[in-house]
């Protein structure tokens, strides 16, 4: 999960800070031992954006039963303002 909607492909390419600063929140769980995961929360100009989902330590069921509800409610191909 980015803090923007994804880019094209071959865009950023060119600038590896700009590529690593892309994907930074996903690091930042992993290194501290988190379960997270990102679920589809629709389309921005045809791309597509995601949710992350973080959970306390050892509450990846927690998580999951959130990320079930979310995927229920909230369709993954609707437009995203």
């Amino acid at each position: 999960t980015t803090p923007t909607p994804a880019f094209r492909a071959g865009e950023k390419t060119e600038d590896p800070v700009a590529m690593y600063l892309a994907d930074i929140f996903v690091s930042a769980s992993s290194l501290a031992g988190l379960p997270a995961l990102s679920i589809p929360v629709g389309r921005s100009d045809g791309l597509p954006v995601g949710a992350q989902l973080i959970a306390p330590a050892f509450e990846e069921e927690r998580m999951l039963a959130a990320a079930g509800a979310l995927e229920r409610v909230i369709p993954a191909d609707g437009e995203v303002r």
